[in-house]
Formats: C-alpha cells, sequence, structure tokens
C-alpha cells in the first residue's frame, strides 16, 4: 500500500474540471457553480488555465454597490484570481499540500503541458486521504 509520501497529484485529483472562458460572463460561471455544486472554477483563454474564479469572488462582488450595479457587463476576467496556481499530475501530494497552505488556496488546477486543465485537487481530495474510512459520499 503506498504512503502519503508516494502519493501524486494524479492519484487524488478529479477529472475533467468545469472550466470557464476568462470572457465568459460572470453570471455563465455563477450558474455553473451552482450547477455543479461546486466552489471554484479554472478560467482559461485559448485553452490555457489563466486564473481561477471562485464562489466567494462571486459573493464579495456581489456584495459590492459599484460592481453589483454592473453585474450583466461584467465577464469572469474581471474577478478572477490570476495566476492561477497549477501543478502537473506528478507533482508530489505533499509538495501540492504544502502549496496549498502556504498561498492559503482552497484548490489546484492541474495542468497538462500546454497549461490546459485536466484536473483540480481541492482541500477536500487531501482531506480524503487521511481519513481514507470515510467514503466520498
Amino acid at each position: 500500500m503506498p504512503t502519503i509520501h508516494d502519493l501524486r497529484v494524479g492519484n487524488l485529483m478529479t477529472l475533467d474540471p468545469v472550466v470557464v472562458e476568462a470572457d465568459d460572463p460572470v453570471t455563465k460561471a455563477e450558474l455553473l457553480l451552482k450547477t455543479y455544486r461546486i466552489s471554484g472554477l479554472p478560467v482559461v483563454a485559448e485553452g490555457a488555465t489563466v486564473g481561477v474564479i471562485s464562489q466567494t469572488d462571486i459573493v464579495s462582488a456581489r456584495s459590492s454597490d459599484l460592481i453589483g450595479g454592473n453585474w450583466a457587463r461584467l465577464r469572469v476576467r474581471h474577478l478572477m484570481s490570476t495566476p492561477a496556481v497549477t501543478v502537473h499530475v506528478e507533482t508530489s501530494v505533499a509538495r501540492a499540500a504544502r502549496l496549498m497552505v502556504e498561498g492559503h488556496l482552497h484548490r489546484l488546477v492541474v495542468v497538462d503541458g500546454e497549461d490546459g486543465p485536466i484536473g483540480v485537487l481541492s482541500s477536500l481530495d487531501l482531506l480524503r486521504v487521511l481519513l481514507p474510512d470515510i467514503d466520498g459520499g
């Protein structure tokens, strides 16, 4: 049985993440988050990962009178965190966890050789390693 030190991001990540384009309306990102019951989305432009937009980004923006008044015109690129913190499939889980703790991040985008998103590693994925007897549901 592999130890936590043997695990790679590819062993834990969620495959085929739901993504949103940087130029999509924020309303689309908001709908995707609600529909898929997730808290963040990788943001892409021309197939490459350029940022992340989270539920927190949207809630914070909605609470602003200035931003809320222009909601219909807002694009994902206006609210996303950039640059996205990314890792590759072969990155060690320990390194990924360190990046998340140091950056106060809830998720890392797992990318291919062209920086296209192929997965997401969340803090919940890491917790499941610590509590293997608890199933995902």
